[in-house]
C-alpha cells in the first residue's frame, strides 16, 4: 500500500491555504498514493486570534474541506486532513482532523485531544486552549491503509492514547503537526519513535515547516516509521514537498507478536503519598 505525506507551509488566509495544498495533494495522487494525509492546520495558519476566530466556519462550510473532499471524489483517493481549525457546532472552535472518503464523503473526524498550553524554556509560550475546545473521544477508522487511530500533534506527548488506540485495533497511527522549531529539534523523532515501538504500529507524521505568513516557524521533517520503530521515510527540511512511502500491514501482526507488550500489560494501584510526605 502506498500512501502519501504532505508538508506544507499553510498561509495566513483560507484562500491561498488552498490554493497552497492542493497542488501537493495532487502530486501525492499522481505517485500512486491511495492515502494521502496533509499536518495540522491544513486550512489556516494565523496565529492572531482577532483575525482568526472570526475566519472560521463550520467544517461543512469550510472552504478547504469542502474543495479537499471534492478533490479527494476527483483522483479517487482518501484525504485525511489532518486538522481543520473550525467553528464548533454550538460554540467555540475546534482543531479537527477529517478523514475524506475516496468518494469525497466525509468517514470520520477527531477532535484533538491534548492542548498545547505550555510555556517553553526559549520564552516561546502557547495557550491552544484559550482558542479552542478540547476532544473528549479517541477515534478509529478504517481506512485503504488500515485502520487509522487519529491523533494531532502534541497527544504524541500522551502515550496512553496511543496504547488505547492500538488495543483497540488501531495498526497506523496518523500524527499531523504544527510542531515548534525547539521541540521539533529536540523531540521530533524521538517521540514518534518511541510511539510506533510501544504499540507495533506505523506512525506517520506530516508537519508543517518553516517561517509562515504570521511570524510562526514549524519544525517540518516529515515521518513515516515502521511498527519496529524504523524510518521507513522523511523529508529532512522544513520546505513544502511530499513524502511517499509503502507501508506492509503484516508487519503489525510480527512487531505485535514478537514484544507482545499490548497483551502483557496489567492494571495496577496507582501509587500513594508517601506516609512521610503526607505527615508534613
Amino acid at each position: 500500500m502506498k500512501i502519501a505525506l504532505v508538508q506544507t507551509r499553510t498561509p495566513a488566509t483560507h484562500a491561498a491555504a488552498l490554493a497552497h495544498v492542493v497542488p501537493l495533494v495532487r502530486e501525492a495522487a499522481a505517485g500512486g498514493a491511495r492515502l494521502i494525509a496533509t499536518p495540522e492546520c491544513t486550512n489556516v495558519v494565523q496565529r492572531n486570534r482577532a483575525l482568526l476566530l472570526p475566519a472560521l466556519r463550520s467544517l461543512e462550510d469550510d472552504e478547504v474541506v469542502v474543495a479537499l473532499r471534492a478533490l479527494a471524489a476527483e483522483l479517487g483517493v482518501e484525504i485525511l486532513i489532518g486538522s481543520a481549525l473550525v467553528r464548533r457546532e454550538g460554540s467555540g472552535a475546534a482543531n479537527r482532523s477529517v478523514l475524506i472518503r475516496a468518494d469525497g464523503s466525509v468517514g470520520a473526524t477527531y477532535d484533538k485531544i491534548h492542548m498545547f498550553d505550555v510555556d517553553l524554556p526559549t520564552g516561546e509560550s502557547a495557550r491552544e486552549s484559550h482558542a479552542y475546545t478540547p476532544g473528549d473521544r479517541a477515534v478509529l477508522a478504517d481506512s485503504a491503509a488500515g485502520r487509522l487511530g487519529l491523533t494531532i500533534c502534541y497527544d504524541m506527548r500522551f502515550p496512553h492514547l496511543y496504547r488505547a488506540l492500538a488495543t483497540a485495533g488501531a495498526q497506523v497511527m496518523l500524527v499531523p503537526a504544527a510542531f515548534t522549531r525547539p521541540t521539533g529539534e529536540a523531540h521530533w523523532e524521538v517521540l514518534l519513535r518511541a510511539r510506533a515501538i510501544e504499540t507495533g504500529s506505523f506512525v506517520l507524521a506530516p508537519a508543517q515547516g518553516g517561517f509562515h505568513e504570521d511570524g510562526r516557524g514549524t519544525w517540518g521533517h516529515t515521518l513515516a516509521i515502521a511498527p519496529w520503530g524504523e524510518v521507513i521515510g522523511q523529508l529532512d527540511h522544513d520546505e513544502p514537498g511530499v513524502l511517499l512511502a509503502d507501508i506492509d500491514l503484516a508487519l503489525v501482526e510480527r512487531a505485535r507478536s514478537a514484544i507482545p507488550a499490548l497483551a502483557n500489560g496489567r492494571d495496577f494501584a496507582l501509587p500513594v503519598q508517601p506516609a512521610s510526605e503526607a505527615a508534613e
